[in-house]
């Protein structure tokens, strides 16, 4: 177990080092996190008791992260991607759905647009929480599958002779406190939270998919194009606090009638800091 705090329910593997967790009962949910220094499924940990009332909750660690395999390799949205294909494919053959709705947090929110775009019919509804290419204006339709990888930078960032211990400093308890902080907009952050990103660095691995997502190879450089190609009912809400407030990029897919937007006073984690809100307008959105 890599975190402080053990995530309820049934452990499954989605595919061959791809592990879940599910629990409840009801429509079929799936759950992403996001991508950071120490993340896991455990940032949605909220949502995974609220809805599992109503709904089978099922999260996913994904590669390189959590509980799943932390091999060294290159981290890329393709492994990522093809990780929640697996899930999406095991969720419809226990549940019998045709389609399965999702939510997912910040880059987890790329890897879920493609991975809908890909199997449009195998996707149902898709809420993006704070999600990853729409900062400013910038234009990112590149070619199709192509990535943000600045190779000279990863490849001095996993130096074996230094690799650990930048990671290690990077995900130190203070460090870690700091960045959640920013995340938060300054607000006092989740305690519990915080104790299992800490605890999860410290897993065997833990720095390989962190390193690639800091020399870009987790980026998508045709995403625009992605959520452009998305024809599913899409419900995107973010912030007005911390590091994660410039969405002007939103405007690509503002006028398009599949999608809504909901703006909360909080930082990218708006779940957290308004979950009685939150919950509501995504329950409303689930609902049709």
């Amino acid at each position: 177990m890599t975190l402080a705090t053990p995530m309820p329910g049934e452990r499954l593997l989605f595919a061959p080092g791809v592990v879940g967790h599910v629990l409840g009962s009801g429509p079929p949910l799936l759950l992403v996190h996001s991508v950071n220094a120490a993340a896991s499924m455990a940032e949605v940990r909220p949502l995974c008791m609220h809805w599992a009332a109503t709904r089978t909750v099922f999260a996913i660690d994904l590669p390189g992260y959590g509980e799943s395999d932390r091999s060294e390799r290159l981290y890329t949205p393709r492994l990522m991607t093809d990780a929640l294909h697996a899930a999406n494919a095991v969720i419809r053959q226990r549940s019998g759905v045709v389609a399965v709705d999702a939510l997912a947090v910040s880059l987890g929110c790329e890897f879920l647009a493609r991975a809908a775009a890909e199997q449009p019919a195998a996707w149902g509804r898709l809420a993006l929480v704070s999600p990853t290419g729409f900062m400013g204006r910038k234009v990112w339709r590149a070619a199709p599958g192509s990535t943000r990888a600045m190779p000279w930078l990863y490849n001095t960032l996993a130096r074996p002779l230094w690799a650990q211990a930048l990671f290690n400093g990077l995900t130190r308890p203070g460090v870690v406190r700091y960045f959640l902080q920013r995340t938060w907009g300054g607000k006092t952050i989740d305690e519990t939270m915080w104790a299992d990103a800490v605890a999860t660095a410290r897993a065997p691995g833990a720095r390989h998919a962190p390193l690639c997502f800091l020399g870009g190879h987790l980026f998508s450089a045709d995403i625009h194009t992605v959520y452009e190609a998305l024809r599913q009912p899409v419900w995107m809400s973010h912030g007005v606090r911390g590091d994660f407030t410039d969405y002007r990029g939103k405007a690509i897919v503002a006028g398009r009638p599949n999608w809504r937007f909901t703006v909360f006073d909080s930082g990218a984690l708006p779940y957290f800091e308004h979950p009685a809100q939150f919950n509501a307008e995504f329950g409303a959105f689930l609902a049709g």
